[in-house]
């Protein structure tokens, strides 16, 4: 009994407006998932409110205006706090696991270390989400049958939008809690938009997604200290015509992080990113076509 059994009334994931893609953009909801099943609440040793805390709240609903502008849109329906997609496949903490890890899993990575690896050992600020040691059976289920569909089906999303437009756009989609402060004078900004470094998009489409920002009066900043994590790095290949950027909401805008509840901001920032999105997926082609195709 496994992941195979959690997600077999529910998918695990799902894709909305795949049938009639209009542009050359996929949207990724990977952290908003929501449905916690009861066997992975009854290994937790946190209430059912408390696991939510690492959880991209409701970012798929404010994204949703992809679907119907003719973009893709990739949604977990798994939590984060059961796996983690935005990390490589074998980011494994032996701490967590009764058995030996395997032998090629990323035991030493930063995010391994802080608790956070593919199956996250914790939730919030510290919170340690399981009662006691897994069986590494489990670890192996959910990236079986979880984690390694779900980026099938995304870099098939990715592939078929270039077949058909000549490059294809992800933009990567997540919520940072709402004391995130940059910066010298140490301000909140509402949005940080991530490329890493440069490395994952053209500049000018960074910088693009970043104006059509600020122009509706929303702080927004690039890289730091989010400059996109697994995703964005894995499928942002600019040479190759394949661009990625995360783009980071500030909770503090849309939700209430002690009850989870949306605020009544929430209407207001949901019409604010549908005209984004319409704006963002209508730019020129200079914006992204910007480097040959590399060969293949």
């Amino acid at each position: 009994m496994g992941a195979e059994v959690d997600f077999s009334e529910i998918p695990a994931f799902q894709v909305r407006g795949a049938d009639e893609q209009r542009v050359p953009f996929v949207f990724n909801s990977p952290h908003s998932g929501r449905y916690y099943p009861p066997r992975f609440l009854a290994m937790s040793s946190l209430d059912d409110s408390t696991i939510r805390r690492s959880e991209d709240c409701y970012v798929d609903e404010l994204f949703a205006a992809a679907a119907t502008l003719g973009a893709p849109l990739l949604t977990a329906n798994f939590p984060r706090a059961y796996l983690d997609v935005n990390r490589e496949p074998w980011e494994l903490d032996p701490r967590m696991f009764r058995d030996p890890v395997p032998s090629y899993a990323n035991t030493r990575s930063p995010r391994v270390a802080g608790g956070l690896g593919t199956v996250p050992r914790l939730v919030g600020e510290g919170l340690a989400i399981y009662a006691q040691k897994l069986p590494i059976a489990e670890a192996l289920s959910r990236i079986e049958n979880i984690y390694r569909p779900y980026h099938a089906c995304l870099a098939a999303l990715l592939q078929r939008t270039r077949d058909v437009f000549g490059c294809a756009i992800l933009i990567d989609c997540h919520s940072m809690p709402a004391n995130i402060r940059v910066g010298d004078g140490g301000f909140r900004p509402d949005f940080i938009v991530g490329d890493r470094f440069g490395a994952s998009a053209v500049p000018a489409l960074r910088d693009h997604a970043m104006t059509l920002l600020s122009a509706k009066g929303y702080t927004v900043v690039q890289n730091k200290p989010y400059a996109g994590g697994f995703i964005t790095e894995h499928y942002g290949r600019p040479a190759e015509r394949l661009h990625a950027l995360q783009i980071e909401i500030n909770r503090g805008l849309y939700m209430d992080e002690r009850t989870l509840e949306r605020t009544g901001r929430f209407q207001s920032l949901a019409d604010d990113l549908s005209e984004f999105v319409k704006e963002l997926t209508t730019i020129p082609e200079e914006y992204f076509l910007a480097t040959p195709l590399a060969a293949e």
